[in-house]
């Protein structure tokens, strides 16, 4: 790959699945190769995994992603070799099989770079982990978005401010008293997110007690949740308190579009005071599937903002503390650097994590990535899309 030298000088390309305009489909075309710069790192993009924020930023960003500029490449999960490295990068060299988060989309990002869907993609190193010889690279790209959300949930001081795995048990700790192991509510556990924070939480010396439908409840169970209930049944709640028996229970995870209100009722019951919500109460896919924005975002919107308030007062009269997680704000904190220079790289290697979901492979090469985010928005269970490339 070489940059533009002098004026008249071609810059080198490769292809990448873009978002041209707001609500329009991927369309795979040539774009610019970039150089990795201090603290990056140059991949060879081998698989990426598709997110329910992928069809949402597509066919909502105009109003939830308003920072973002066009064209654009989305995308969060990648895995592949290192093609280059930056100064400064120590964890890696040309050749290592990794896989990290991209962060293009976020806000100050830049998206033609640092997106998912290309063929070559620049990662931070402090958000990059190698991947074991044992997992593939379509095992190792369904990790990276769910991992970090889940890291955020339990181990940011913002959300649970759990102890990360590894740490050492200090007796009479606010969330970890002397004799008592803790219980984390993960309510959503056969859900990306949820099935990391499940394995995370245990990893880190967690009991866990967590909801699932009956065909996915043994998975969720083999993660680490000692008491897996129906999701779906009137007095799940109910049954989540008695599985607790009375255990301190040092926060919950809410996941799903009416979890949120469901952990506040556990943690009233049961005392517990921290509420981490990774989920918006009211769904957007039938707005992204509209086929104008406006002005149907209206109402939409409006719920949202009108049921947010109404579950953190819920929350405040409970005395339940209670934040939204954002999944890559690990990117510039000790959670994050933790999460990927330690805690996956140790946990796949020793078997104390996995790579979950399991990857649902629908297709080979950009020009599938639509098709991927398609498939994503109509629906899997405990599964993770997944292209090679």
């Amino acid at each position: 790959m070489s940059s533009l030298l002098q004026k008249g000088t071609p810059v080198s390309q490769h292809s990448a699945a873009v978002l041209r305009a707001s609500r329009a489909p991927l369309v795979v075309s040539s774009v610019p190769d970039a150089e990795p710069g201090a603290g990056e790192v140059l991949v060879r993009v081998r698989a990426i995994a598709v997110n329910p924020v992928d069809w949402v930023i597509q066919g909502t960003g105009s109003v939830t992603y308003r920072w973002l500029r066009y064209p654009a490449v989305l995308g969060s999960d990648v895995a592949g070799e290192v093609l280059a490295v930056g100064a400064g990068v120590t964890r890696f060299r040309v050749g290592d099989r990794v896989f990290g988060l991209a962060t293009g989309t976020d806000r100050g990002r830049d998206p033609m770079r640092e997106g998912a869907f290309q063929e070559t993609t620049v990662l931070l190193e402090r958000l990059t982990a190698a991947t074991p010889s044992g997992v593939s690279d379509a095992e190792a790209a369904v990790l990276p978005l769910g991992a970090s959300t889940a890291a955020c949930a339990l181990f940011q001081p913002a959300h649970l401010g759990l102890r990360m795995p590894g740490d050492a048990v200090v007796p009479g700790d606010a969330v970890e008293p002397e004799g008592e192991r803790g219980v984390v509510v993960v309510w959503g556990g056969s859900t990306s997110v949820g099935m990391n924070a499940v394995q995370l939480a245990r990893a880190a010396g967690y009991d866990v007690v967590s909801t699932a439908s009956p065909r996915n409840a043994a998975l969720v169970r083999s993660l680490g949740a000692d008491v897996v209930v129906d999701h779906g049944d009137a007095r799940a709640v109910e049954h989540l308190v008695e599985g607790i028996g009375g255990r301190r229970v040092v926060g919950a995870v809410a996941l799903g579009t009416t979890s949120a209100a469901a952990c506040i009722e556990v943690l009233r019951r049961t005392g517990g005071s921290v509420l981490a919500m990774a989920s918006t109460p009211v769904s957007l896919d039938g707005l992204a599937g509209r086929r104008r924005l406006f002005p149907a975002m209206l109402p939409v919107f409006t719920r949202v903002g009108l049921t947010m308030a109404r579950l953190t007062l819920r929350a405040r009269r409970a005395g339940i503390r209670s934040a939204f997680v954002w999944g890559s704000s690990l990117r510039d904190d000790e959670v994050g650097r933790r999460l990927w220079s330690e805690v996956l790289e140790t946990g796949l290697s020793d078997g104390t994590l996995r790579p979950v979901p399991e990857a649902l492979v629908v297709g080979e090469g950009l020009g599938s990535v639509q098709t991927a985010i398609d498939r994503q928005r109509a629906g899997v269970s405990a599964q993770k899309v997944v292209v090679t490339l």
